[in-house]
């Protein structure tokens, strides 16, 4: 295989800095915990958990999280979040008040489990705090007995949390404090309108609390939805600046499918867009790589909207790793991690070539743009550099054997379900009967869509066959329902 001779050049133009941060959080700040208002067993028990100083997240959001503000947060796991919502919300318990004073929803029973073990560690040097767990996998009727003796603080799964108060074993009439654990996951996973309704039973003067890896426009409309006033804390903002990758290679006309087929093998990338000008081209360029064993799909303008759908959550749920697009098609396209963008044709407009690339490289992840020109195209190429103040690097690519046995298998697999809204059938639901005692694991799981008359849920591909084999032997709201690999797979 060739050797590749590529280059970067920098993105430095504003309507795409705030795609351009590289996360690289350091592990503690010069804050101290001692230097909060925190009550004084809390502060002993931090202590001797030995946390001494604050993470980047705790420095910027307990302030003021302690001051009763709404937060938003931007927060990856392991930044220190737990502990930062976990203090806050102890410092607001009564004790002696055995009621729900503190909830945090959480989009899977592993997180939640985690989070109910970090709060109880934080709460063990104070007398008679009481904190439970509402996850599916539990009998309900035990969790309903612990309900009845009272508990301070409540973390749980959308789901089982909305279950609770419909049937009336939960009253968050008393609620202080609420917590949105990894919002941007519960939105993947198709949980906004059980969220709503768990929302919908709490005090209207409340402390909302929203952690998010990404602050994705439905995160935003979310915090808008829920929070007053919020504080936004961001941990990015501030570190090392980074890039979209930009590598461009000159091909001939007829040359262009090899190429293009090299370079998702070389790469393997598990999210990618690639852009033709034409639906013609569109449809040519996914059919052809979908014969050479890539798993792809088009998305053009003389799709039905079912059809595009379907498309969509595949795509979006990474059981597909390749949508082939016109610029018309994927309007409004808004994928989390999409990890390359390829121009099979460079567009004759660079304000569209910056549109089409700053689809990756976002939430401060690296992103990397392919772009494939003829000699003929070569203008199209100064365009750009003119536009951007840069020069191009070029690379190369070396040829592509065909291999009809290769297959280029993307992470996840959808199964289908027959069973949607109008069955009354939520997110909660399929994710409980996936996720019982002999069920696969939350982190397992991945984007939830329920349509009205069915479903779709992704399960990494190593696990596709355990979860239909758990969902055709079980029930789905009470109800043995059909399921399938979806007919992609």
């Amino acid at each position: 295989m060739a050797k590749f001779v590529s280059g970067i050049i920098a993105i430095g133009i504003e309507a795409l800095r705030h795609y351009l941060h590289h996360y690289k959080e350091p592990f503690v700040t010069t804050i101290k915990f001692s230097s909060l208002a925190l009550k004084t067993s809390l502060l002993e028990n931090i202590e001797s958990m030995g946390y001494t100083r604050l993470t980047p997240i705790q420095a910027e959001s307990l302030p003021h999280i302690l001051e009763g503000r709404d937060v938003i947060a931007q927060a990856k796991t392991g930044s220190g979040k737990t502990a930062a919502f976990g203090i806050g919300l102890l410092s607001r318990l009564d004790v002696t008040r055995f009621k729900v004073q503190a909830m945090v929803v959480c989009p899977t029973r592993e997180l939640a489990d985690q989070v109910c073990k970090e709060i109880r560690r934080l709460a063990r040097f104070t007398q008679n705090i009481k904190v439970l767990s509402l996850c599916g996998g539990t009998p309900f009727g035990l969790q309903r007995g612990s309900l009845e003796h009272g508990v301070h603080v409540i973390v749980g799964t959308p789901g089982r949390l909305q279950e609770h108060l419909t049937k009336g074993s939960l009253c968050l009439q008393q609620l202080k404090v609420l917590v949105l654990d990894e919002a941007d996951r519960m939105l993947d996973m198709g949980f906004e309108e059980a969220i709503t309704d768990v929302i919908s039973y709490t005090p209207t003067h409340r402390q909302t609390l929203l952690f998010s890896a990404t602050y994705a426009v439905a995160i935003r409309e979310m915090s808008q939805k829920f929070q007053f006033k919020p504080l936004s804390v961001s941990i990015d903002t501030s570190h090392q600046d980074s890039t979209i990758e930009q590598h461009f290679y000159q091909v001939e006309k007829s040359n262009r499918i090899n190429a293009l087929a090299y370079l998702l093998s070389y790469y393997r990338p598990e999210s990618t867009v690639v852009f033709c000008n034409t639906k013609r081209n569109c449809q040519d360029v996914a059919s052809t790589l979908a014969n050479i064993g890539f798993s792809v799909q088009a998305l053009h303008g003389d799709l039905e909207q079912k059809q595009r759908n379907q498309v969509l959550v595949r795509f979006a749920n990474k059981s597909c790793s390749i949508l082939v697009a016109t610029d018309v098609a994927a309007r409004g396209l808004d994928i989390k991690d999409m990890q390359a963008v390829i121009n099979y044709e460079l567009p004759w407009d660079p304000e569209v070539y910056v549109h089409r690339i700053g689809r990756t490289g976002r939430a401060g992840k690296k992103g990397l743009a392919l772009n494939l020109s003829t000699e003929r195209e070569l203008k199209r190429v100064e365009a750009i550099e003119e536009y951007l103040d840069s020069h191009a690097s070029w690379g190369e690519v070396a040829p592509f054997q065909m291999d009809h046995n290769q297959r280029f298998e993307p992470p996840m697999v959808s199964l289908w379900i027959d069973g949607g809204r109008k069955n009354k059938i939520r997110p909660g639901d399929i994710l409980g009967a996936l996720t019982g005692d002999t069920g696969v694991l939350g982190n397992e799981v991945g984007k939830i869509d329920i349509f009205d008359t069915h479903a779709y849920v992704a399960i990494l591909r190593n696990c596709a066959d355990k979860a239909l084999d758990c969902l055709r032997n079980g029930k789905i709201k009470g109800r043995k329902l059909n399921v399938r690999k979806s007919q992609w797979d």
